[in-house]
C-alpha cells in the first residue's frame, strides 16, 4: 500500500526515523552488476530506451541494498533526443549533440515527444509492478536550464560559457527555448506520474554557475511552470527539486517554484539546510567523495547529516550522484549506518 512508502511520509511532511534512503545515480557503473548490462545494451541510449533492460538495471540497487526508493534508469537529454538534436554518448567524451541556433530553436517541434519516450513511460509501468511494495518509484527530468546548456553547446563545458553567451546575446530565442523545455518537462512528468512514477524529480544540475539574476529567470521560473502545470494536472503530485550550487538561493527557491521538497548539494552547511528544513522536506547532501573514500570520513558525514537533520522530515541522499569510483561495500555501510541510526 502507498501509505506504507517512507519516503512519500517525508514528502507529505511527516518525519521519520531512522530516515528513508536512497542514492542519486544509485544504479550505474560503480555496480558491477550494471556493467554486464550495460554491454548488453549496445549504445547508452539503446540502453535508456529498452525496458526490459531499463527495469533490471533500476531493480540492481533495490535488490542490493533494499533502498527506499527507485529512481527511473533514463536520462536528463532524452528530450533533446526526442526533439532531434542527434544526441549521443561517446566514452570519454560524455552527451554529444548538435549545437542549436536562434533557427534551430525556432523550428523545434515537440509534438512527438510521447511517442518518442514511450519505451521510457513503458519501463515506469513496468517498473510499479516488478519493485516491492514498500519502495517508491520516482520519475525525473532534467530543468529547461540544465537541458539547454548541453543543446546550446553541444556537450558538457566547466562553466556553461556557450550557454550563458547565448542567453546574453539571444534573450528572446533563449526564452522561448527555457519556454519549450518547460512545456514539454511538464507533459513528461505528467506521462511518468500516470504511468505509475509515485513522485518525480527536477534535475538542475548547473544552477551553481550563475548569478542571482540568471538564477531567477533561467531556473526559477522555469522550474515554477513546469511544477505548475504538472499540479494542473495531478494536484496531488510530489516534485522533488534539486538546484545544485544555488546555495542561499534555496529559500526564495523553494517558496517561488512551490517544490514539495528541496535537494541540497554537499556545499550546503547543514546550519542552513536546518532552516530550509523548517519549511517543508529536504534531501541530500552527503558529499560522493566521502563514499569513495569510506572508513571515517564516510561515518562522519553521515552522522553530522543524521544529527543535525534527523529530527525533521528528512530524506538522506547523497550532495550528487555517486561516482563510479565508489566501492559498493561502501554503499552497504552507508545504508546500514543510516539505517542503524539513534535518534536525536
Amino acid at each position: 500500500m502507498v501509505q506504507k512508502r517512507k519516503v512519500l511520509k517525508v514528502l507529505d511532511g511527516e518525519t521519520v526515523f531512522p530516515p528513508p534512503v536512497w542514492l542519486m545515480r544509485q544504479a550505474g557503473r560503480y555496480l558491477p552488476e550494471y556493467r554486464e548490462t550495460r554491454k548488453k545494451a549496445g549504445g547508452f541510449l539503446d540502453l535508456c530506451y529498452t525496458p526490459e533492460l531499463a527495469v533490471e538495471v533500476t531493480l540492481q540497487p533495490i535488490r542490493r541494498y533494499g533502498f527506499d526508493a527507485a529512481i527511473l534508469f533514463s536520462d536528463i537529454l532524452v528530450i533533446p533526443d526526442a526533439l532531434d538534436r542527434d544526441v549521443r554518448f561517446e566514452e570519454g567524451r560524455g552527451p554529444l549533440m548538435k549545437p542549436i541556433d536562434v533557427a534551430g530553436i525556432a523550428s523545434l517541434d515537440g509534438s512527438n515527444l510521447l511517442n518518442h519516450l514511450s519505451p521510457v513511460l513503458e519501463t515506469v509501468e513496468r517498473l510499479r509492478t516488478s519493485l516491492p511494495d514498500e519502495t517508491t518509484l520516482l520519475g525525473f527530468c532534467g530543468a529547461p536550464w540544465t537541458v539547454a546548456t548541453y543543446m546550446i553547446a553541444g556537450h558538457g563545458t566547466p562553466d556553461q560559457a556557450p550557454a550563458r553567451l547565448f542567453a546574453y546575446r539571444e534573450p528572446a530565442a533563449f526564452d522561448a527555448l527555457l519556454d519549450l523545455l518547460a512545456d514539454l518537462s511538464a507533459e513528461y512528468l505528467s506521462a511518468q506520474i500516470e504511468a505509475g512514477a509515485d513522485a518525480v524529480q527536477i534535475f538542475d544540475s548547473w544552477a551553481g554557475v550563475l548569478g542571482p539574476s540568471e538564477f531567477q529567470r533561467f531556473c526559477v521560473g522555469p522550474t515554477r511552470k513546469i511544477i505548475n502545470t504538472v499540479r494542473s494536472r495531478h494536484p496531488e503530485a510530489r516534485i522533488i527539486a534539486f538546484a545544485k550550487g544555488a546555495g542561499t538561493q534555496l529559500t526564495n527557491y523553494r517558496r517561488e517554484t512551490g517544490a514539495t521538497a528541496i535537494g541540497l548539494d554537499w556545499t550546503v552547511p547543514l546550519t542552513f539546510a536546518k532552516s530550509l528544513q523548517e519549511n517543508g522536506p529536504v534531501q541530500g547532501n552527503l558529499d560522493p567523495m566521502r563514499v569513495v573514500a569510506g572508513g571515517a570520513a564516510l561515518d562522519e558525514g553521515i552522522d553530522a547529516i543524521i544529527e543535525t537533520l534527523g529530527s525533521g522530515p528528512l530524506i538522506f541522499n547523497l550532495g550528487h550522484g555517486i561516482t563510479p569510483q565508489a566501492d559498493p561495500q561502501h554503499v552497504t555501510r552507508l545504508v546500514e549506518r543510516v539505517r542503524s541510526s539513534q535518534g536525536y
